[in-house]
Parts: structure tokens; C-alpha cells; sequence
């Protein structure tokens, strides 16, 4: 007979057997130790753990229990601090140099961070590897002022396709695996690429 125990992660509720808690919970502490003193640890560790949730719930289906198979499933996704490699974003993944770089395991989003409306052609200009929306954006103007179509295609997408709300789904929607060293280098990124754009900002008006 086995203990188990609910648990909140990500957001969503879990009922985990004991082993496996043991195990979750030393991965999750360690993963705390070795972001201590980075950059957005708050942010990394969040997005980490609502990434383990989902992945629960991939993994769980009809099952109620997750077990100790699951969390090492899991953590092998994830990966281990100690297996964790000094790398930016951009050199492991990312757009590259090539402006139409189409590649597999890609999730189509809206991408918010780059929206004018709804983000719908900033998010397929990063599912086909477009490296500027702009294209994008003229295509759909010049199908809709051109040929009177745009409009309700653009409605459509709006409506069927999901937000990318984390840094799992913005990593998926430009086919990056969504593992603990790409989530943390994402988060550095976008507060790194933020703060220069506060200091840009703070020289236009001085």
C-alpha cells in the first residue's frame, strides 16, 4: 500500500504516489538551487512547472495517479541541471540565418509579443520560419484590398487558433523543444531584450 498525495503544480491539481513525490520534489528543488541567482528565476521556475503539468496530463489520459515512471519521464524531457549546457537561445535554435527556415515539431500560435490585431501573422511568420511578419501582414492586405478575401480567413484563424501564453508554447510555435534549458534561456532573452529597450527609451527622453 502506497501514500500519496495532492499537490498543486502549474495551476493544476495532481494526485501523486509517494516515491514519485520524492523524486518530483528533489528535481524541483534542484532546478530552484541552480536557478538561484539567474535572471528571472521567479519566471523560469513558473514556466518550468506549468510545462510539467502539461506534461502530466499528457501522460496521465484516464489515470488518476502519477507515479514514479511519469516523473522520470518527465525529468528526462526536461533535463537535469547537470546536463545543462552554457547556451544562448539563439544557438540553440532559434530563426537562423536562413529567413525561410521551415522545420518539423512546429505548433501554430498567436504570437502576442508581435501583434498588431490578433497576432495571426507574426505567429504563421514563425510557424513557416518568416523572420519578419511584415510579408505576412502584406499578404493579407494585399488578398484582401486585391481579391476582396482576407478578412474571414483572418476571423477564422483568429478564432481557432490558441495564444501563445508561455514560454513552452513560444518555443513549439518555432519548433524549439520546450525543456528547462530553452524555457530558462527564452525568459533571459525576452527580460535581456526588454531592458534594453527600457534604457532605449530612457535616452529618447533625456
Amino acid at each position: 500500500m502506497n501514500k500519496v498525495f495532492n499537490i498543486n503544480i502549474g495551476g493544476y491539481p495532481f494526485v501523486i504516489d509517494h516515491e514519485a513525490f520524492d523524486e518530483l520534489e528533489q528535481y524541483l528543488n534542484s532546478l530552484n538551487r541552480y536557478f538561484k541567482s539567474s535572471e528571472g528565476r521567479d519566471e523560469i521556475v513558473s514556466d518550468i512547472e506549468l510545462r510539467i503539468a502539461e506534461l502530466f496530463k499528457e501522460k496521465l489520459k484516464r489515470r488518476k495517479i502519477v507515479s514514479l515512471k511519469d516523473v522520470n519521464d518527465v525529468i528526462d524531457t526536461m533535463g537535469r541541471p547537470e546536463q545543462f549546457e552554457e547556451e544562448t537561445y539563439a544557438d540553440s535554435g532559434g530563426y537562423g540565418d536562413n529567413q525561410f527556415d521551415i522545420r518539423t515539431g512546429k505548433r501554430l500560435y498567436r504570437d502576442p509579443e508581435s501583434k498588431i490585431l490578433a497576432g495571426i501573422c507574426s505567429g504563421l511568420s514563425a510557424y513557416l520560419g518568416i523572420e519578419d511578419p511584415i510579408w505576412m501582414r502584406l499578404a493579407f492586405a494585399i488578398a484582401f484590398f486585391g481579391f476582396g478575401i482576407g478578412v474571414l480567413p483572418y476571423i477564422i484563424l483568429w478564432m481557432v487558433v490558441p495564444e501563445a501564453k508561455t514560454s513552452g508554447d513560444k518555443l513549439a510555435m518555432r519548433g524549439e523543444a520546450a525543456n528547462v534549458s530553452n524555457i530558462a534561456n527564452f525568459v533571459q532573452d525576452n527580460m535581456q531584450h526588454l531592458g534594453k529597450k527600457i534604457t532605449e527609451l530612457g535616452k529618447e527622453f533625456k
